[in-house]
């Protein structure tokens, strides 16, 4: 099996990445032992930024309008719009459908197993596979992007996770995310605040929202609602439609982006928080960016380009992440809000806008 780059990894910003791979004229292979459309907690709110990215990649995925994002809490709420267009509140399978059937249109080939070692010299990468019946075919390639997700195998097995033992205070959030049967009250996407966590309220269809909780504690579901009696006097009664799903813990810290001739991207290549739901936008931030510098085969401008792409993301989140961590502050978030209005919308829209 011939390919100039191996992707190890089927969900968004693996598929990405072969768009833009066959687009800038290269041979992909994916590698993904999921079979079917994949599902994952997420808080399916796509940013304007990444909704511009898909349309250019000639994905355009149905869901429900978004005009910006609301702050709630203790009866109190704000509101900033976008500014740089709209977003769009999309089921994650929704998206991963939509995805799929791109890459199908191009031809390149799925290969029903995971990566399972690499190892690599300095004209070539080597992945060996495996599935759910033991090893599968071994792979070749001069590149390899690995977007295998949170908890990336390839990371790991490269010696590129950041030890966590350093951080004296480790910020360990973990997430739940459920739909319910009822017609979205709100084309903003609403960020609940109280003691422990958020809430994120997504309008996904004309009929169906997905709430999303983050947290650090590790509870049921039902449980961290509690925390939130304005939205859970909004799902009173609603029809719960899908099981609960979760995700954590959240952060994940790399050393580098690049070891030798495999790139890591999206999830994989390190993440701190889903608080400002930049996290598709970034990732395809990160695709494109990774087939950039290996169609011009000089990997290390990779590493430059996902510096500039996290960047502020990086900044905004782990900043907002670190002031809210008392409850005291968390308190006074939305009604800080409130009083410095422009300061919140400058906020908002500095993630919303294209990634660079």
């Amino acid at each position: 099996m011939s390919a100039d780059v191996v992707v190890i990894g089927g969900g968004p910003v693996g598929l990405a990445t072969v768009l833009y791979a066959v687009r800038s004229g290269l041979s992909p292979v994916v590698l993904e032992p999921r079979i079917g459309t994949i599902d994952k907690a997420c808080g399916e709110g796509l940013m304007p930024g990444g909704l511009v990215a898909l349309t250019d990649l000639g994905v355009d995925p149905p869901g429900h309008g978004l005009r910006g994002i609301r702050y709630v809490a203790r009866g109190r709420q704000v509101e900033a719009d976008f500014t740089v267009g709209p977003g769009r509140g999309v089921r994650r399978t929704t998206l991963h459908d939509a995805l799929t059937r791109a890459v199908a249109d191009t031809g390149v080939e799925v290969v029903p197993f995971g990566g399972a070692e690499v190892t690599q010299d300095d004209g070539a990468v080597t992945v060996r596979t495996v599935g759910p019946s033991g090893a599968g075919p071994t792979l070749t390639a001069p590149w390899v992007v690995a977007a295998d997700g949170l908890h990336s195998p390839t990371r790991t097995s490269l010696g590129l996770d950041r030890d966590h033992a350093a951080d004296t205070r480790p910020l360990r959030r973990y997430g739940l995310r459920q739909h319910y049967g009822i017609r979205p009250w709100s084309d903003h996407v609403e960020v609940h605040w109280a003691a422990h966590g958020e809430a994120y309220v997504t309008p996904v269809a004309d009929d169906l929202v997905g709430v999303a909780v983050l947290s650090k504690r590790r509870i049921p579901l039902s449980e961290s609602l509690a925390e939130f009696p304005q939205l859970r006097e909004r799902l009173d009664g609603a029809p719960v439609a899908t099981s609960v799903r979760g995700a954590g813990p959240l952060r994940q810290r790399t050393t580098h982006r690049v070891a030798g001739r495999v790139l890591l991207a999206g999830d994989a290549s390190g993440y701190v928080d889903a608080l400002t739901g930049e996290g598709i936008s970034l990732g395809l931030a990160h695709a494109r960016a990774a087939v950039a510098a290996i169609a011009a085969d000089d990997p290390q401008s990779y590493e430059r380009s996902w510096r500039a792409a996290t960047r502020r993301y990086s900044l905004l989140t782990h900043g907002l992440v670190q002031v809210t961590r008392p409850a005291w502050t968390r308190r006074l978030l939305v009604p800080a809000a409130a009083t410095l209005p422009p300061v919140f919308r400058s906020a908002v829209n500095e993630l919303a806008r294209p990634g660079r």
